[in-house]
């Protein structure tokens, strides 16, 4: 028996039903067994570089397309956007658009899927299965972002309705049938694909006494290889081409009838989970995005700090939009000394995790947490804006710890880190949030020491300078290092791009200096081994 646990970190799950158009507005749940195969096959292709599926994987998957799986799935609630898509046609001087609808379930906060397969896998399909449910990035289309994993032997199941297949007796009051797209088993698969090609060969017989036409075996071929060779390249099928040769139905899938809680799916609010709910999170992930769509029309990398400020007055509007006053000093910077003197109130860290050097997210993060009032100011803020400047549109990705919001988004494992690392090298330039003097508490090396202590982090056991060619051809002279609301100007201020090595590892981000809180400062992991420094420490 093999059980696969599903979460959803942005609480949403989007999948429309097999033969069903995405402007009905159905929302296929539990997701369907051909989906999960498919999705776990994917897995395979795109994270472990597969060109063909392996011997393992082919056992693997022809075991779970054998039986047909029972699930354990939380009430969702039902929602849905309307967008008016534009179709690049001029209509009376406008453009046309057509109506599009976006319908989703939304997954109560902490609601978990559990998916059992009764049959008997080996350790090697055991693992395997258990490496491709981790590597999944969504279920269903590619907004609905998944968590996957294997539940361990001694696991529970998470809560939830069951969901079994329909066994023919009658259904409860409170019952009721939902129709899932499942994958045949190997041998059905064989037997139908042997029967289909008898049929297909008897259409292309010659005439008595003709022998068959250089055409006619071609077309005889043409027509067969639209029927995949076995089971899995059925499932391997890519749907555009299912589409393109007129099938209705995938080769190699079966319809099964499922018995499911008539309350599964609810038009209002989902229920709140039993599970308590956490009062504070650590960090939050942003996204950012342009009204036209244009990624290089986003905030240039050197204007972090600049976006960063318009984001905190952002977050202080929506504060005073809110009812009631007080729990939110760790957003604003302000009131509880605490959390201001160790550093543990927000951080702003626009990020540029595609390389095109513009700033398409945003991780704000909180050592000392994230209260329900702040969060709830953060999630309600929808664009930046500035005189002169284009409106940028926010959307709320996902929070929890550091580790879950790191999952959201891959690529920036760089700047937190997958595992703890010891050495970190300047992703914007530091600005020494003091004058420096040569020696002393107020040296370079002096206030890096005092940045980190303050911080309760470990003390830097060396300190070297990137290279200055790099740091320039990386643009740092160009970043914005003072807050557009400041009341001073510090254009003078010198700047440096750093490499630490500390005396213990740590996995939290690791921003230092003037302006760290809104993006200045900031450090990436790097490998002490391939990219050891050779430069000293600059001088003031």
């Amino acid at each position: 028996m093999a059980t696969l646990v599903f979460g959803f970190p942005a609480n949403r799950y989007h999948a429309t039903p097999w033969g069903h158009h995405v402007n009905e507005g159905l929302v296929e749940w539990p997701p369907s067994p051909w989906r999960l195969v498919r999705a776990l096959m994917s897995a395979g292709y795109t994270t472990l570089e597969w060109s063909i599926v392996p011997e393992t994987g082919r056992r693997l998957f022809a075991a779970l397309a054998s039986v047909a799986p029972s699930y354990v799935a939380p009430s969702v609630a039902l929602g849905h956007s309307r967008h008016y898509m534009p179709l690049g046609k001029l209509d009376k001087g406008r453009e046309k658009t057509t109506l599009v609808f976006d319908a989703w379930a939304r997954v109560p906060e902490g609601g978990e899927l559990a998916v059992t397969w009764d049959v008997a896998l080996g350790d090697e399909e055991l693992a395997l299965l258990a490496v491709l449910a981790k590597n999944l990035n969504y279920l269903g289309r590619s907004e609905s972002w998944a968590e996957g994993r294997l539940l361990g032997a001694a696991e529970p199941l998470p809560s939830g309705e069951m969901i079994v297949p329909h066994d023919g007796s009658p259904l409860r009051r409170e019952e009721a049938e939902v129709m899932l797209l499942a994958p045949m088993s190997a041998e059905s698969y064989d037997a139908w694909r042997s029967g289909v090609i008898v049929d297909v060969a008897a259409a292309f017989v010659p005439l008595p006494g003709k022998r068959p036409t250089k055409a006619q075996a071609d077309k005889r071929a043409k027509a067969e290889a639209e029927y995949p060779p076995d089971l899995i390249s059925a499932l391997a099928c890519d749907t555009g081409v299912l589409q393109a040769s007129g099938w209705n139905q995938p080769p190699g899938s079966r319809r099964l009838l499922y018995r499911r809680p008539a309350k599964l799916l609810q038009v209002s609010p989902a229920p709140s989970p039993s599970r308590p709910r956490a009062e504070r999170v650590e960090a939050v992930l942003l996204t950012l995005a342009h009204l036209t769509g244009n990624k290089h029309a986003l905030p240039h990398v050197h204007r972090t700090v600049a976006q960063a400020s318009r984001l905190h007055q952002a977050f202080a509007s929506a504060l005073d939009r809110m009812e009631g006053r007080g729990g939110s000093e760790e957003l604003l910077g302000r009131g509880d000394q605490a959390l201001i003197g160790g550093h543990r109130h927000v951080h702003i860290l626009p990020l540029d995790l595609d390389g095109d050097s513009h700033l398409e997210h945003v991780l704000v993060w909180a050592p000392g947490g994230i209260g329900a009032r702040a969060l709830a100011a953060i999630k309600t803020v929808r664009k930046t804006w500035a005189k002169d400047l284009p409106e940028i549109l926010v959307s709320y990705a996902g929070s929890g710890s550091i580790e879950s919001v790191r999952r959201l988004a891959p690529a920036w494992e760089r700047v937190v880190g997958t595992n703890a690392a010891r050495v970190w090298e300047s992703v914007t330039p530091f600005v020494p949030p003091r004058f420096l003097k040569r020696h002393g508490t107020n040296s370079l090396e002096g206030q890096i020491q005092a940045e980190l202590a303050s911080r309760g982090l470990p003390r830097a056991a060396r300190i070297t300078a990137v290279p200055r060619e790099v740091a320039l051809e990386r643009g740092y002279r160009h970043f914005v290092r003072e807050r557009p609301d400041s009341n001073r100007s510090r254009a003078h201020m010198v700047w440096f791009a750093l490499r630490i090595e500390l005396e213990a590892a740590i996995a939290s981000p690791l921003v230092l200096g003037h302006a760290s809180h809104f993006g200045l400062g900031m450090f990436r992991v790097v490998s002490a081994e391939t990219e050891a420094s050779p430069y000293h420490l600059p001088r003031a």
